[in-house]
């Protein structure tokens, strides 16, 4: 779960979801492909130990057309006897407003199984989770009251790139909240400003580089909390393009590797 946790959380980080207007420009289109490399640095080591990729499609179930997002991670074969990791998301949104409809979750960790899901009424305001662990049988349920953009990570993932970018000041913090499984964290962002970035393998681009931190796990505080790093596109696409955070043992990166079928041209990208 790690690996979609430190994207989600970074782009999560980036964009208020302060709205789920119709009128909103969509970021994405359905045929969309990100692939990510996720690395692990500690000292001079620094080596590339998973992939995480993201595939979007246009969908439609009776009258209703919806963005199916499936998103895996899985380590790269080198790495499975240290540790094997096959991790399947695989969420609905709303086409018009974005809003998440169900999450479905699969985890694969070593002898590690978990299924769990998310199932939103925005009629009701609620959210319902559950949890299942196959090795040791046992479940939990949990029903969360939702405020408007109170999202799951994948759902906040393309959600928030259709925001706009515009209304930031340099310095300014923001929060938000994210949906887990039996609880509703808090992320705290800024925006630092626009940098130039150079992404292996693919080049120089213009950015926009924020910092956001998870709150702790009470909820209560910032202090000792998760902290991120992460530079997006600065184009129409809003893609993330290089995550950073640290760990108590060196740092976790992720960087994109390749996109198809963007939306629109990335023009972030210097030539």
């Amino acid at each position: 779960m790690a690996w979609l946790i430190l994207l989600s959380l970074l782009l999560s980080g980036t964009i208020a979801a302060q709205s789920t207007s119709p009128n909103r420009e969509m970021a994405f289109a359905g045929g969309e492909k990100l692939v990510y490399a996720v690395s692990y640095k500690v000292g001079i080591v620094h080596s590339d130990v998973a992939e995480v990729t993201f595939q979007t499609s246009l969908q439609r179930l009776g009258d209703q057309k919806y963005y199916r997002i499936e998103a895996n991670g899985k380590t790269y074969p080198f790495f499975n006897w240290f540790f094997n990791l096959n991790d399947t998301y695989i969420s609905r949104l709303e086409a018009e407003t974005l809003r998440p409809l169900d999450l479905q979750i699969e985890i694969r960790e070593g002898g590690y199984r978990v299924s769990s899901g998310y199932r939103y009424d925005w009629e009701q305001g609620k959210v319902s989770t559950f949890f299942f662990n196959h090795k040791r049988a046992d479940s939990s349920h949990h029903v969360m009251t939702l405020q408007e953009g109170s999202f799951d990570a994948l759902a906040l993932f393309f959600n928030l790139r259709c925001e706009n970018i515009d209304s930031f000041t340099q310095g300014e913090k923001r929060t938000l909240h994210m949906v887990l499984e039996d609880t509703i964290r808090t992320i705290q962002y800024r925006f630092v400003g626009r940098e130039k970035k150079n992404i292996k393998d693919l080049g120089k681009f213009n950015t926009l580089k924020f910092v956001c931190q998870l709150a702790t796990s009470s909820g209560e505080s910032f202090k000792d909390g998760s902290e991120f790093t992460l530079w997006i596109s600065d184009d129409r696409n809003k893609i993330p393009l290089y995550i950073e955070s640290p760990i108590r043992v060196g740092s976790i990166r992720g960087r994109l590797l390749h996109a198809e079928k963007l939306k629109y041209p990335l023009d972030s990208m210097i030539r």
